[in-house]
């Protein structure tokens, strides 16, 4: 897989507490589970990990964390991987924290205290190096008008990528600067949801038996979307062009973490490389597959030679 490509990532960084549960508790059970692992994480700083390492690209982090330890151990995550941390700012208030369980097979349940993520801003020295990306990539784990100030300082042709995740109502404004809307199903419904009335009482259904139908409302706001499926794979949807299916690697699952984050930063790389949007997904599907096979989000992010290897090989091999 050849390397190159600049992708600056807009997002979140957040020291990960985890631990493995029998099962997700429901409403006022406590339950009892393993010991707990403390770990780098946030969507924003995973998917520039896996866009650097993962990915091969040249990346770029901008976020915030706080002037504490769990912060120190973010930036030096983010550095092991490759990723530029200079226009990380460092503020004096608590670095972001997600509370994650991780069942027996894999599922995790995730709370996020945001922290020093939602004071994230892009300032002029941000900017410049946006406007030297090939790719921006953001997600909603941090203030939409950091989403906005980072379409905006891009160059002409430079695609802004968005994980729209976690899940909100996305106001006029951020809808009309995404070029690649990527979602799993459930993000896909919500958003979708909120577009539309009409087509709220019919979207369970569809989101049920078919996503395609989901990608379809979408692309009235996007130009193209991309819907993970998990097990299931992904599928490609563009605007004038049939959808591209996707299929996914098997693989023994042990933490789905940061699967999705590590799909979005080799989706980025590879887009940045000037791949077409399907190779994209189908590298990002290897990366994914890989991801879910090890522990941790930052820490579970493969190795860029591996995910070309994988994907050489086809979903088939394992």
């Amino acid at each position: 897989m050849s390397t190159g490509g600049r992708v600056v990532v807009v997002g979140s960084a957040n020291v990960d507490l985890v631990v493995d549960v029998p099962r997700h508790p429901g409403g006022g059970e406590t339950i009892l589970g393993g010991d707990l692992r403390r770990s780098p994480g946030g969507k924003g700083a995973n998917q520039a990990a896996g866009a650097a390492r993962a990915g091969g690209a040249h990346t770029s982090f901008v976020g915030a964390v706080g002037r504490d330890e769990s912060a120190d151990l973010l930036l030096a995550s983010l550095r092991r991987a490759g990723v530029r941390t200079d226009l990380v700012w460092r503020l004096d208030v608590p670095t972001g924290t997600a509370l994650i369980t991780v069942s027996p097979d894999g599922e995790n349940a995730i709370v996020v205290a945001p922290g020093a993520n939602a004071h994230i801003v892009v300032q002029e020295p941000q900017a410049r190096r946006i406007a030297e990306a090939d790719v921006v990539l953001a997600q909603l784990e941090i203030p939409l008008d950091a989403v906005l100030a980072a379409a905006a300082a891009r160059r002409p042709g430079a695609p802004l990528v968005l994980n729209a995740a976690p899940s909100r109502p996305l106001p006029d404004a951020v809808w009309d600067v995404v070029d690649v809307l990527v979602v799993n199903e459930h993000e896909a419904h919500d958003l979708a949801a909120d577009l539309s009335e009409d087509l709220a009482e019919d979207l369970d259904a569809a989101a049920a038996s078919d996503p395609e139908a989901l990608a379809a409302a979408l692309l009235g706001r996007v130009p193209a979307v991309v819907v993970t499926l998990g097990g299931e794979g992904s599928l490609v949807a563009r605007r004038g062009e049939p959808v591209v299916r996707v299929p996914a690697h098997a693989v023994d699952a042990v933490d789905t973490t940061g699967a999705g984050d590590t799909y979005c930063g080799v989706l980025a790389a590879a887009l940045a490389r000037g791949d077409s949007l399907p190779a994209a997904a189908r590298l990002a599907a290897a990366a994914g597959a890989l991801a879910v096979t090890r522990r941790g989000a930052q820490d579970a992010v493969p190795a860029a030679t591996e995910v070309a290897a994988l994907a050489a090989a086809g979903p088939g091999a394992r």
